[in-house]
């Protein structure tokens, strides 16, 4: 379980130091753990830096209601446990993935395939540039590249991605040089899944994380078999940076699974390392950015600029807290 950034003290049935934070904010990211412990709808936690005080306490419906914090704490106190040992493990949402379609766009050497993805509110449509052109495009029908292992042990799936692609669809890489992918309106966090990375590698104009690889963590094996990868950041002359992901030939020559980009994205560009016949690709998202900061509007990634990205626990814990509680400002004392 990856660690949660957040920090709980008990004393004398106080609360303090819950979120180490340089702003003050009503902490409620626990209010998910206490609905179960005591059943109330919601729960607002006044708390200074130093020490908590005994909480004043939301009852459904807004009613105030007086409560015996000790008589509770260690209800709420097991459930808020349970609650964070949960979302270690349960926390994968559903993504959204490419629907490619039609033939190729460019009329020369290159190559330009679209696709729509449908979101629960939204259509977006995307677009594929490479003026190299490609191995081969597969908008529809022919073989599944997405197969091995099935649901929790999917190369493509992992503790954020509850599905891998849907369909068959795949464009085929096959040149050495630079590629574009364009969404018509911005999207949020999207996934990158890539078949048979063999020998190869790409260069990426934004930082991403691996989340999954055929073969590592009990995943299966990809189509064409297992194999490593590994990040590398690279400075450029003249400043900036290119996120690198490599086949390492651990565990095997053929790296099938899954990157993510974190943060808020119409473009994304990068540079295939070398000439190989063939390695695949498509992309899907976790919804559009209007859909995600509307949802989870104190996310990072829906407010550049605000600090480090936490990891994946805290994200969902933050998801938590958002979902069911109510945030308020703090007097400077």
């Amino acid at each position: 379980m990856r660690e949660c950034y957040v920090g709980i003290k008990i004393e004398h049935y106080q609360w303090v130091n819950v979120i180490n934070s340089s702003t003050y904010i009503e902490t409620v990211l626990i209010l998910h753990a206490l609905a179960l412990a005591g059943g109330f709808a919601s729960r607002a936690f006044d708390q200074h830096r130093d020490a908590g005080p005994i909480p004043k306490v939301i009852g459904q419906g807004g009613n105030n209601m007086a409560l015996n914090f000790t008589a509770v704490a260690s209800r709420a106190v097991t459930a808020m446990l349970l609650s964070l040992a949960t979302i270690g493990g349960a926390n994968a949402v559903p993504f959204f993935w490419t629907d490619w379609t039609g033939t190729d766009q460019d009329s020369g050497v290159g190559f330009r395939g679209q696709g729509t993805i449908t979101t629960g509110t939204a259509t977006v449509g995307v677009t594929y540039t490479n003026p190299l052109g490609i191995g081969f495009y597969q908008p529809s029908g022919g073989i599944d590249y997405y197969t091995g292992g099935s649901g929790a042990t999917s190369p493509y799936t992992s503790a954020l991605v509850d599905n891998r692609p849907t369909g068959t669809d795949i464009i085929a890489l096959q040149y050495a040089g630079t590629q574009t992918l364009q969404f018509t309106q911005a999207v949020a966090n999207p996934v990158f899944a890539f078949v048979s990375l063999n020998g190869n590698g790409y260069a990426f104009d934004q930082d991403f994380e691996i989340l999954s690889l055929g073969g590592v963590d009990g995943n299966a094996c990809g189509y064409w078999g297992c194999g490593g990868a590994s990040k590398v950041v690279v400075p450029l002359v003249g400043g900036g940076f290119e996120y690198q992901l490599n086949s390492n030939n651990v565990g095997g020559s053929e790296p099938h699974g899954t990157i993510r980009f974190v943060g808020t994205f119409d473009t994304l560009t990068w540079r295939s390392s070398s000439n190989e016949f063939w390695n695949g690709f498509t992309v899907g998202v976790q919804g559009t950015a209007v859909e995600v900061c509307t949802a989870n509007p104190t996310l990072p990634e829906c407010n550049p600029g605000t600090g480090r990205v936490p990891e994946p626990a805290s994200l969902a814990l933050l998801g938590l807290g958002l979902a069911a509680l109510r945030f308020g400002r703090r007097k400077q004392t």
